[in-house]
């Protein structure tokens, strides 16, 4: 499976905001946009005035790394939003966050989306008893996310259950922080998605 390979705080970077790809890091002054707070490279510096197609683009890049797909899963979602009734850029952030490894991640139960995408692969959650390993399954209205039991007893997971105490989901997740389970209570409004993407742009990119 293709994926981003290289250092991700050169993706903040390149955006000129934080995308909080690296967990706890994010929030420390290691964090490349506190030291370095300008986009990577020999011209980094410069600051170059944004045609309206490049800001479009920007914006498609921006949801695409934050959420971790690549360009072809990434035009697929935005193809089903187009289907959906409604708007069509609020039916794409809705699809990507149902996603399980950003479920996962919304739930408090990995520190990232990138770790949460790691875990899900390795099948330490399951959906409504099963285990689901597939980082891009659709999570529904009903859908029960746990940890397996016998993924309980990691050092991780029990990292990760500690670090519970001071992480609240969004409104459409409920957590049981105990058992280390969270279920789905609705589909999610676009006031219940705070990442940092104006996807107008992104619709009248691929409108074009």
């Amino acid at each position: 499976m293709a994926r981003y390979t290289e250092a991700v705080c050169r993706l903040c970077r390149r955006e000129g905001t934080k995308l909080f790809l690296k967990a706890e890091r994010c929030y420390t002054d290691k964090c490349a946009m506190e030291r370095r707070p300008y986009a990577p490279g020999l011209h980094g510096h410069g600051r170059k005035k944004l045609t309206e197609y490049g800001m479009q683009l920007r914006e498609k890049q921006k949801a695409k790394r934050i959420y971790g797909v690549l360009e072809r899963q990434f035009r697929n979602y935005f193809a089903r939003a187009e289907r959906q009734k409604g708007v069509t850029g609020e039916n794409l952030l809705r699809l990507l966050e149902q996603r399980l490894d950003n479920t996962v991640y919304r739930l408090g139960l990995a520190g990232s989306r990138a770790e949460a995408r790691q875990l899900v692969r390795h099948g330490h959650f399951t959906v409504n008893g099963r285990k689901v390993d597939i980082p891009s399954y659709q999570v529904r209205p009903g859908d029960v996310i746990a940890v397996r039991e016998k993924s309980k007893e990691s050092p991780k997971f029990k990292a990760i259950a500690e670090a519970l105490a001071h992480r609240t989901p969004p409104a459409w997740l409920e957590i049981d922080k105990e058992n280390l389970r969270g279920r789905v209570l609705s589909l999610p409004s676009r006031e219940d998605i705070d990442v940092p993407v104006e996807e107008h742009l992104i619709v009248e990119l691929y409108s074009r």
